[in-house]
């Protein structure tokens, strides 16, 4: 038995994406490719934000953080994911599998968060432009960014204790990495009380924040339309659209991931969902604030200018 938890398993396999041996080269490079973008795109960012003045602004101050917790949970999981396809056996220690879904949860919650915290942000800036610079100042952000951080610590703390009280008699997770609900049919113990605290922190996390950002849009709505002019209007839309984007495929992906009863989709179904949000929103996320912001896109031809 495995020291300081109540698992009677030391390694576990991971069964990957696929076992058909004919596809893992082609995925191999697939998610290569995606994570060599989410790489250069999300460190690009912060990069081109701190290069930049004229984005030293709360609004890119957050985009960076975004663009580091992106980083952060893509690199939790993809490098692994990378490992399994060329690797005979997709063997996994019992600790470096409640590492990983603990690092996972960390920035994955946090992404929840610092997405609400960008809504803020705009509904500050729409809605109250006159006093944006007094409530949105830098104390203001910073302590803003930890609570972001002090929340996806305290969840993946909470959910991750949970899983180590957790009776392990089975090897395989049927998953590509160690995520919950993958782990918890795999406990030879009950799982009732673990699976209903789980729901209801996942459900907080995604409701609370999800509605934070949603009655900050129907305020920023409300605000837009009393905007007399067409090109003010459409300005102020822009301002928001990427924001948007980015809150529809996160939130999208998540609900339906964990707001559902573990038997309600099949493991195809979640290994799309788990992909979606682990590895193709981060790196679409630079990309979604890039292509549509011309604030962004003026920066980097102002960074290419000043440095070549």
């Amino acid at each position: 038995m495995a020291a300081g938890n109540h698992s009677t398993v030391a390694e576990f396999i991971l069964g990957g994406l696929t076992s058909r041996p004919e596809l893992q080269l082609p995925l191999f490079f697939l998610f290569l490719g995606i994570y060599l973008v989410t790489m250069t795109g999300n460190l690009g960012m912060i990069v081109l934000i701190c290069l930049s003045p004229q984005l030293h602004t709360p609004m890119y101050y957050f985009l960076s953080n975004l663009s580091l917790v992106d980083l952060c949970y893509s690199s939790a999981i993809t490098p692994r994911m990378l490992v399994n396809f060329v690797a005979e056996q997709n063997l996994l220690s019992y600790a470096g599998c409640m590492a990983q879904l603990y690092f996972f949860l960390v920035f994955v919650i946090a992404e929840c968060y610092m997405l609400t915290v960008m809504a803020y942000d705009r509904y500050v800036a729409i809605c109250s432009p006159l006093l944006y610079g007094a409530i949105m100042s830098l104390r203001s952000c910073a302590l803003l960014v930890a609570l972001v951080y002090a929340m996806g610590l305290t969840g993946a703390t909470i959910e991750t204790g949970l899983m180590l009280q957790l009776s392990y008699c089975e090897r395989l997770i049927g998953h590509y990495f160690c995520d919950i609900l993958p782990l918890m049919k795999l406990s030879c113990s009950s799982t009732y009380a673990v699976e209903l605290t789980v729901f209801l922190l996942a459900g907080f996390n995604i409701i609370v924040t999800g509605l934070t950002v949603l009655i900050s849009y129907a305020f920023i709505v409300a605000s837009i339309l009393r905007i007399s002019s067409t090109e003010g209007r459409t300005k102020a839309f822009g301002t928001c659209s990427s924001h948007l984007a980015a809150v529809g495929l996160f939130y999208g992906s998540t609900a339906f991931m964990y707001l559902k009863p573990s038997t309600a989709s099949s493991l195809a179904q979640e290994q799309v969902a788990s992909v979606f949000y682990t590895t193709v929103i981060p790196m679409l996320n630079p990309l979604i604030y890039s292509l549509r912001n011309k604030e962004v896109k003026d920066a980097v031809q102002k960074t290419l200018r000043k440095r070549f």
